[in-house]
């Protein structure tokens, strides 16, 4: 193994990703070195590039990946099926396992996951793991997958079984991880119920099929890209509405008898379409909020009929990494989801900047991934 990767570093707000050559990192005691094969493109990395989440820079972004294990930190046992030479999937969330959230199963909630890496950029002791060749520290959002090489927690790591692409693979850390979690732990999605979908990027595409498979009587897309649509239609989605040239909530009301639908999943974080998918409720029915808004944005949200007719607005941030994690692989596996079909687009490291501005125009349907073995 080489002393040195090539790395995508990030600068700060508005500055491009810039492909450096830094020094492997080193994996701590709980920690496993990952030989990256392949990295998702999420609008949460867009997100921070733009400055509308806040993040330390430098660093090095990316937190859905798949690859190989090349090593255990000092004192770290294989767990769960994850040892060296394991080819396995990464998730964003990546839970210390001990902290009060963590003993009560809610790793989506990991205390000091939030509090160290989320905020500064940090693994659990305090420090990062990766350094530019002058020793200058640089910021892990999540694992920073965007890099040959990653330093990953073990409890974030579960085993890929082999009936799965290892490249598409790395989209279940947070595509269809964060899908998983808003459909059968946030919604606790019924079969028969009916839902809506809006915004079918990566994980709204996601939910498509995990609402489809968990047995949703009806699931239909919202999204105003036609060719996007056309996708989540093939990806299980019962009607699309294109909410460019139609009243979206007015579509959603007739496609359902009038009555609204059971769930509705808001997924971009704008708005418009948050308040736009509550009023897609039916009486009792729940809102699940996935999509990352910028910065401090609000959405107003009429108060009577939330009470009066006893709707739910809930926020959905990702699975529970030990417990989710190897379900959403077991679902790959047998093709209940298909990474093959959500991920449409694959670009090499160099051209990373290339994936996130076709990202940021909205070109991307589904799901894109920088492979570092391109």
């Amino acid at each position: 193994m080489a002393d040195t990767m090539a790395a995508a570093v990030w600068t700060g707000a508005g500055n491009p990703l810039q492909v450096e050559r830094i020094p492997v990192p080193q994996p701590k005691q709980g920690e496993a070195l990952v030989r990256v094969l392949s990295c998702g493109v999420c609008h949460t990395d867009l997100h921070v590039m733009k400055g509308e989440v806040a993040f330390p820079s430098p660093a090095v972004l990316g937190h859905e990946i798949s690859g190989t294990v090349v090593a255990l930190g000092p004192d770290t046992a294989p767990a769960r099926g994850v040892d060296v030479g394991a080819t396995v999937v990464g998730a964003f969330i990546m839970p210390c396992g001990e902290c009060r959230q963590c003993e009560r199963g809610r790793d989506d909630m990991c205390l000091p996951f939030f509090a160290m890496n989320r905020l500064n950029g940090t693994l659990y002791d305090g420090t990062t793991r990766l350094f530019r060749e002058d020793g200058s520290p640089l910021a892990m959002y999540s694992m920073a997958g965007l890099a040959e090489y990653s330093v990953v927690p073990m409890n974030a790591l579960a085993p890929l079984r082999e009936e799965v692409p290892v490249e598409a693979a790395a989209i279940l850390g947070c595509a269809a991880f964060t899908a998983y979690g808003a459909v059968h732990q946030t919604a606790a999605l019924q079969r028969g119920e009916t839902v809506a979908v809006v915004a079918t990027g990566g994980v709204g595409s996601s939910i498509v099929q995990l609402a489809r498979a968990a047995g949703a009587q009806t699931v239909i897309a919202v999204d105003i890209d036609d060719e996007k649509l056309a996708a989540a239609q093939k990806l299980g989605a019962h009607h699309v509405v294109n909410s460019k040239s139609t009243d979206a909530v007015a579509a959603v009301r007739e496609l359902t008898g009038g009555a609204g639908v059971d769930v509705a999943f808001e997924v971009l974080g704008r708005q418009q379409t948050f308040e736009q998918t509550v009023k897609m409720l039916t009486d009792g029915g729940r809102m699940v909020a996935v999509g990352i808004a910028a910065g401090t944005s609000t959405a107003n949200v009429e108060i009577t009929p939330l009470v009066r007719r006893g709707q739910r607005l809930m926020g959905s941030f990702g699975g529970r990494t030990r417990e989710d994690l190897p379900a959403v692989i077991d679902l790959a596996a047998t093709g209940v989801f298909s990474v093959e079909d959500t991920v449409t687009r694959t670009y090499p490291l160099a051209s990373v900047g290339k994936a996130f501005d076709a990202l940021a125009r909205g070109e991307i349907q589904g799901r894109a991934v920088i492979s570092m073995a391109t």
